[in-house]
């Protein structure tokens, strides 16, 4: 079980401001930012961190979603945040009958998803 990830970004605050309007949809909030550069984002507890870095790290991150409309309303969000369509939402029968997820690239590139496992 993952306890937590950190990106490390360019630029934390633009991040910062994708994150919390794309997350949004799936509860996700800014918890605390323990110092400068630094921002830590969660439901209750702070699991997905953002750092500043001159090495900004590429990578794909998925998130849980309770239903297909929790994809969808994170799709949008995202986008409207200022995210790159990488994968509109719906079904991926590729990985398994039940798969319904988003992609969008945010201000880094990474490829940032929101998944729901169920069937219907």
């Amino acid at each position: 079980m993952i306890d937590h990830i950190k990106l490390h970004v360019a630029d934390a605050t633009t991040s910062k401001a994708f994150y919390e309007h794309a997350l949004a949809p799936l509860g996700y909030r800014v918890i605390m930012e323990p110092s400068p550069g630094v921002v830590a984002l969660g439901t209750k507890m702070p699991d997905f961190w953002l750092a500043t870095s001159a090495a900004p790290t590429i990578a794909h991150v998925a998130f849980r979603a309770q239903d297909r409309e929790m994809v969808d309303a994170f799709y949008e969000a995202a986008l409207a945040a200022g995210g790159v369509d990488n994968g509109a939402a719906g079904p991926r029968p590729q990985y398994h009958p039940g798969y319904y997820g988003a992609f969008v690239l945010d201000p880094d590139g990474n490829n940032v998803e929101a998944v729901c496992h169920a069937t219907s």
